[in-house]
């Protein structure tokens, strides 16, 4: 029994013995992890970076210095990826992923976007000779912000500005992608034998007040399977077209195909054309 009592007890001293390495200690980075990313029309732009504090430290001209080429964070390089061709800062930039080098100036910043992913943290130097662009960046002085951010502001389908803002600065590049022709890239490879398919186009086309091109699309739909959607489109094209009668008597097909489905949710809109379209 007292063997039993002694072996008990020592198997406790060795667990209240065994180093915390066994257990690893975990703290706060002081330059944590970050990410942020936005889809502009059918672009997505995204970008991964380290995010320093100001600690009430001087930054600009100090912890960082004037016109030398900077990581734009901490530990390495910071990375932006665009999942297609971009226009950045004006300039043409092939989809891809890209370290993101800026250069910090008193008269003004630049932005380079460089092919070596490897900078800095990654233990590779800056070679101008890598950069993909090299653009002029626009500043603004804004309220303090103590950990060193990245944002995306006025976002639209066609455009987007991606901002870095740390301390009182914020630094901001517009960034541009040509939605209206991956839309119609989308459109001719998404066609099918369905008519869901090119009544999404036409709606999509209606919206941006492209009649003739969505009257095109609504057509072929209805060619497929006529239905209170694709007959609705049809008639807000023709109505946009200026081609009352016609897009009257498409509204009464709508109307008279909508109230056999419970889920007719333009049923307002088709009943008010339906009285004003003369």
């Amino acid at each position: 029994m007292k063997k039993t009592l002694l072996g008990s007890a020592c198997a406790a001293l060795l667990l209240l013995s065994v180093p915390a390495a066994a257990q690893p200690m975990q703290l706060p980075a002081a330059s944590p992890a970050a990410s942020v990313k936005q889809t502009v029309g059918l672009t997505d732009v995204s970008v991964e970076y380290s995010s320093p504090a100001v600690k009430g430290r001087p930054i600009w001209g100090a912890l960082v210095p004037w016109e030398q080429p900077w990581r734009t964070g901490a530990n390495a390089s910071t990375k932006v990826t665009f999942s297609r061709d971009v226009t950045f800062g004006g300039k043409p930039v092939p989809a891809g992923t890209y370290a993101v080098v800026t250069f910090p100036g008193q008269q003004g910043w630049q932005v380079a976007l460089n092919k070596e992913l490897g900078l800095f943290g990654g233990g590779k130097t800056y070679d101008a000779k890598l950069d993909v662009v090299k653009v002029a960046a626009k500043t603004a002085q804004i309220p303090h912000r103590e950990r060193l951010t990245f944002l995306f502001a006025d976002t639209t389908e066609d455009s987007t500005s991606l901002d870095l803002e740390w301390e009182k600065l914020r630094v901001s590049v517009p960034v541009k992608v040509d939605t209206a022709s991956h839309v119609k890239a989308s459109i001719d490879a998404g066609m099918d034998a369905t008519w869901r398919a090119p009544a999404s186009a036409a709606r999509y086309l209606l919206e941006k007040k492209d009649y003739a091109r969505a009257l095109e699309f609504a057509d072929t739909s209805v060619g497929v399977k006529s239905t209170w959607f694709n007959q609705w489109t049809r008639a807000e094209a023709l109505a946009g077209l200026n081609r009352t009668a016609e897009a009257k008597k498409a509204a009464q097909t709508a109307w008279d195909l909508g109230n056999k489905d419970p889920g007719f949710f333009f049923r307002g809109a088709v009943a008010k054309a339906l009285k004003e379209w003369k």
